[in-house]
């Protein structure tokens, strides 16, 4: 899975698995914000509406549930 961590000058920061790749932002979909899941085609990154939404929502169910833990602590 590819996830765009961040943007640093012209510089996309992007998590792949076990490694990290760094690309020129004009490789990068002009919608393209941190946290969305990516896909490459032909030299490009291209945002995954579908992933990126998943993994949002289970990051913040994630978070809900630790919320949860901490309060009946």
């Amino acid at each position: 899975m590819l996830i765009l961590d961040r943007i640093e000058n012209d510089i996309a920061v992007i998590e792949a698995d076990d490694k990290i790749i760094e690309v020129h932002i004009s490789e990068l979909a002009e919608n393209a914000k941190e946290g969305d899941v990516l896909t490459e085609s032909d030299g490009k990154y291209i945002v995954d509406s579908e992933a990126t939404a998943e993994r949002r929502e289970k990051l913040a169910s994630m978070y809900r549930n630790r919320l949860r833990k901490k309060r009946k602590e």
